[in-house]
């Protein structure tokens, strides 16, 4: 069976899926795509033999929907995909506010389709490997972590996404819109999250676009993580992370724009570290890997987001990150905002 693949949206993310979806093994063709801006679509479409095509022929020709638009179209667009019995696949953030996520997971939920949200960093191997790391009983308690997190303001270069400046369109800023891969990471790596605090600045003078978060996540099993989530105005330098976790007798490193690198010690033993392959090889070897099949991704391979969906449409079987997976990280987004609003107060959360 070949499944038919349509694109709300012809920007660079879905460039990008269309990346992981070339890679897959898992049989299927991109057969349609609808863009609001009428220069986009076009060159799409002839790169993937594809038809530009409306919103509700869309949903004529195909079986999985791609929902890859400004993020306060994604309810809509997700429920009209439902309301045709079609799997679905959301880029985050699934939605402005938490509120309507929920709303969203009990949509996908109630027609029993299967559904799957782009956060990408749980098919990152050094996230992945990092995660049965810090699992390991050996390991201790979690003490803390240090996440940093930047990028430039992606309202320009490559990425030249002026609705990510326009809160009607994106709801916040950099926390939101970018950050929500961290936040969802480190719940899924930490536990759950008790209370937040933070600070926030619109530096770049856009309203309710946070340029600068500073956030602190307090840990329901007591450890403590800072945030720092930042957007600048330094072109040459892409989307970067840096992360140390620090557990009683465990230190883990994550670089992965860095070949995927991760480094780690136990205590009474010497440190260890991995980059590219070796890291996929290892998360295999240990059974955390999402599935077997990679792809090249900004230079360093990654887990193929794209295979574990298609094979559960396929399959008729659940999704390995079904967009319930995005609520938490959606919920302790929220609690963050509504801190720093309020002058950085401890707001509780699970």
């Amino acid at each position: 069976m070949t499944l038919r693949i349509g694109f709300y949206g012809a920007g660079l993310i879905s460039h990008m899926h269309t990346w992981f979806l070339a890679s897959s093994a898992v049989d299927h063709s991109i057969v349609a795509v609808c863009e609001p801006d009428a220069a986009r679509p076009g060159a799409f479409a002839d790169r993937h033999g594809a038809r530009v095509v409306g919103e509700e022929e869309l949903l004529d020709l195909v079986d999985v929907v791609y929902v890859t638009t400004w993020t306060s179209e994604h309810a809509r667009l997700v429920r009209a995909a439902t309301e045709r019995g079609l799997a679905v696949f959301c880029e985050k953030p699934l939605a402005t506010e938490a509120g309507t996520v929920a709303g969203m997971v009990d949509v996908v939920e109630s027609a029993g389709i299967v559904n799957q949200v782009g956060l990408l960093l749980r098919y990152v191997p050094a996230f992945v490997y990092a995660r049965h790391l810090v699992s390991d009983p050996r390991a201790g308690r979690l003490l803390a972590v240090a996440f940093r997190d930047d990028q430039f303001i992606p309202n320009q270069g490559h990425y030249a996404s002026t609705w990510r400046v326009d809160p009607a369109l994106c709801g916040r800023g950099a926390l939101l819109e970018h950050s929500i891969h961290d936040v969802d990471v480190l719940r899924w790596i930490c536990g759950p999250v008790a209370a937040v605090s933070a600070t926030m600045r619109e530096v770049h003078g856009y309203e309710r676009i946070d340029d600068v978060a500073v956030a602190r996540l307090e840990f329901t099993g007591g450890g403590v993580a800072s945030l720092t989530s930042i957007w600048h105005d330094i072109l040459e330098r892409p989307s970067m992370r840096h992360v140390e976790i620090f557990c009683e007798r465990l230190y883990v490193g994550i670089d992965p724009e860095a070949n995927g690198r991760v480094a780690w010690q136990l205590t009474g033993s010497p440190g260890e570290e991995l980059e590219g392959s070796a890291v996929v090889d290892a998360c295999i070897a240990a059974g955390a890997a999402p599935t077997d099949e990679t792809v090249p991704f900004l230079g360093t391979p990654v887990f193929n987001p794209a295979t574990a969906f298609l094979a559960a449409v396929r399959d008729r079987a659940p999704s390995p990150l079904p967009f319930r997976e995005a609520l938490p990280a959606h919920r302790i987004v929220d609690a963050i905002y509504a801190s720093a609003d309020g002058g950085g107060a401890v707001v509780p959360v699970e």
